[in-house]
Formats: structure tokens, sequence, C-alpha cells
């Protein structure tokens, strides 16, 4: 598996407009996107509190164990925000309110209406779904604000490896009353959860009204769960692939996950349409898998069943190459004779024809009709996994293509993992901007 993500190694060009400028021995220790880091922004992150109404003891913020509150205020919120958009060649797609438990801010709502009004099209809340439980209005009032999706902490489903389990069950029933979408996010431990994988999944399957994916998380040492046993407890994005297909019963193999950057022939290819630059998956070919799967009433069709990945990204790769190649005029021409071409890419599937999936890929290349994109999401289940990194497997290479950044509000952007571990900004950062706990009021 190693050696297969290696041929998907890509590395980007970074920002046009750097935070700051530094030598390469500076890195990470000196932190905020500066000329030495290698991708641009896909997802940002921004937290907007430490304060937390549960306790795990595995959380990689240790947001409860803090002894200080850190909440930046609505000013440096929109601060951030502005930062996020400013970067180029393109802005980011993409915001994640973070914490501690972002639900306890009030004012949650109307951050989420500003992110939509600076422009990011995707806004999502990464959440333990407690208040969205307990409050059955919650989702809906979360949706009419603009939110895209719920990135809900969900470990298992058992009480044994999900002491939450009832909780996030009524969370999940308030998204799919509505139609909210759902991520669920487990954090996998090897010897606590990773024997429930394959039931995670068909949970999510079970709720594919609402649930549109499962992005699962190998255990990160850091934080709370900084003082465990490694050797044991680790779990990587092979051990878990594995896990997936034997839990599955081999309706999901190993073979399925493709590294995050096998998606770049698609940037490319919209790039040489629209003479636009576009988003670039540059990330680290080792930092994350994933697949999609069909729900249907036979059990789990994954994408690898209706389609030659290889081939079909291939073909993708020989389109933008032949656009680039063609004048302005001859685009519309050049994109569906390759389209026609890339009909070989294609495979007759165990239930059917993949005449559904060849109609999406018509609307969005030919007509750019992406709603089709929004529609294919909503029928298929993404199966992922990022394994983010700490001291013990910290690597330079991973932290400098990065494309998941956490916004600051001193005006920095600092890849996921060297926020939570490595020189650990998180800390820094949260006892420089943090004020002392407030006293109880009196009874």
């Amino acid at each position: 598996m190693y050696q297969r993500f290696e041929e998907f190694e890509s590395i980007g060009n970074g920002v046009n407009n750097p935070q700051r400028l530094a030598s390469t021995n500076e890195c990470p220790n000196a932190c905020g996107l500066c000329n030495n880091h290698k991708s641009g922004t896909l997802l940002a992150n921004i937290d907007v509190t430490n304060r937390c109404n549960l306790n795990c003891d595995f959380c990689f913020a240790n947001a409860r164990a803090c002894g200080y509150l850190y909440e930046p205020d609505i000013d440096q919120i929109v601060d951030m925000m502005r930062m996020i958009r400013s970067q180029k060649p393109v802005p980011a797609p993409a915001l994640q309110f973070s914490g501690g438990e972002p639900t306890m801010r009030d004012d949650l709502l109307d951050l989420i209406r500003m992110a939509k009004d600076l422009g990011f099209s995707q806004v999502q809340l990464a959440t333990n779904g407690v208040n969205i439980a307990r409050n059955n209005g919650y989702a809906q009032e979360l949706k009419d604000a603009g939110l895209s999706t719920i990135y809900l902490h969900f470990d298992g489903v058992t009480k044994a490896t999900n002491p939450q389990i009832s909780l996030h069950e009524r969370a999940v029933k308030n998204c799919c009353d509505i139609e909210m979408g759902v991520v669920l996010v487990p954090t996998i431990i090897n010897g606590r959860n990773d024997h429930e994988v394959g039931a995670i999944i068909n949970y999510a399957a079970d709720h594919i009204r609402a649930v549109r994916g499962v992005n699962f998380q190998p255990v990160a040492f850091t934080g709370a769960a900084s003082d465990v046993d490694v050797l044991k407890q680790r779990v990587t994005i092979p051990d878990l692939a594995d896990r997936i297909e034997l839990q599955t019963d081999g309706a999901v193999k190993k073979d399925y996950f493709f590294p995050v950057p096998c998606v770049l022939p698609i940037s490319d290819l919209v790039e040489a349409y629209t003479g636009k630059p576009q988003v670039r998956f540059t990330t680290h070919q080792h930092c994350g898998a994933a697949t999609y799967v069909f729900v249907t009433d036979e059990g789990l069709v994954p994408i690898n069943r209706m389609l030659d990945v290889n081939k079909f990204f291939e073909a993708i790769s020989g389109i933008a190459e032949h656009l680039n190649q063609s004048g302005s005029l001859n685009k519309y021409m050049a994109l569906l004779d390759g389209i026609r071409q890339m009909h070989t890419s294609l495979k007759e599937s165990e239930t059917g024809s993949p005449a559904a999936f060849w109609k999406l890929l018509g609307s969005t290349l030919i007509h750019q009709d992406f709603k089709a994109l929004k529609d294919f999401h909503w029928n298929a289940l993404f199966i992922g996994t990022m394994h983010f990194m700490d001291n013990y497997n910290y690597d330079l290479s991973r932290v400098q293509r990065c494309c998941i950044h956490y916004a600051t509000p001193d005006g920095r952007m600092i890849p996921f993992c060297t926020y939570n571990s490595g020189p650990v900004h998180r800390e820094e950062v949260w006892k420089k901007f943090s004020r002392p706990i407030p006293a109880p009021l009196p009874r």
C-alpha cells in the first residue's frame, strides 16, 4: 500500500502571498504559512473556544485540562476568516469551526452566517453532538444559518466503545429528520474500538439519509492521549484498511483506497477548461486515503466496481493535456471528444450498467452542472481516513505539504499537525490569547 501510494506524490507550489519568508532550517518552529510551504489551504480550522462539556481521555486538544479560557471574540474570528479568504491564488473554500466544543458559544449561528457571507462554500462544525442531541431544534437552526456539514465525533456503535452512543444516535436522528449532512469521525485506537470499524460503516449506511461519510482518524498521541502505550495502541492507515476489508466481509477492499492527491487530474482538467486556478489537493500521499461506496438494497457497492479508478484519472489527465493544446474556440469539442474516449475507463458493475455515473460525468464536465456532483454525494457514502501526526512519527515533508490549516488571532495559518504536535503551537496560541476562567455565579 505504501509503494502504491508513493506513485501519487505531487508537490504543489504553495501560495502566492506567503505570510512570511523563512529559511528551511526554521521549519516547523517558526510557523505561519511561509515560502517553504508547498500547498494551499483546502480546509481552514478556527478554534472558537476551549470550553467543552465532555472530558475525553484521548482529546488531542486536551481542552478541559487547560486551566484557562481561550475564546476569541467575534471581531477576532471575522478577522481570521478574512485572512483565510485572502489567500492567493485560490482562497480557501472550506472552513471548520472547532474547539473545544463550538456549540457552547451563544454566537455560533452568527459566525456561520458570517462565514457564508465571506464566501466559504463549505462551512462545517466539529462537535461531540451533545447539544445537537439535547435540543431538537438546534440542527435546523444550524442548517438555516448556512452550515454545510456536522463533523460528529463518533467512536463506536456500542456503549463499551462509545459511552456517548445514545446521545450520538439522537443527534444523528435529529439530522436525518431535516437531511442535515453528517460525517462520522471515529478516533480509532488499537485494542479499544478497532474491532468496530465495519459496524461504524454499516451504521453510516443505515443512516444514509443524513450521514454522508465516515472519516476515520487513527489516534494521534498528543494532547490528552500523549501518555499512553504507543506500540500497543497505534493504528496506521494500512492497519485500518485491513480491518475495514475484514469487517465488511470483503465489500470494501484495502486496494479500493486511494491517497488524497489522486484527484489532482480533476483540478488540472477544470483549470484547463476554465482558465482559472483551482484548489489543488497536493497533500502528502501518506496523510490520508479514501474511497466511495454506494448504498443499495444489495449492500455496499464500491465505486471501484463501477470504474477502473487508475484508468479514469489517466483519461482525465489526457483530456486536460488535450485542452491545454487546444485554442479557446476548440475547448468544448476537445472536452467532448475526450469524454467519449474516457468511456473505456468505465466497466459494468454487478448491480447493472454505470449509466448513472456516466450521466453525472457528462453533466458536470460538459455543462458544468455542479448540482450533479451534489446529487452524487447524496447518493454515495464517503469512507476516508486522515492519520494526523504526533511526536513519534513527525515528518517535515508531510508538514510542508499540509492542506488543513489553523487560523490564529495573531494572523497566522499553521499546518494541522504542527499546531497539535511537534512544536505544539496550539498551546502557545491558546495561552497567548487566554483569560482566567470566570468564577461561577453565587447561587
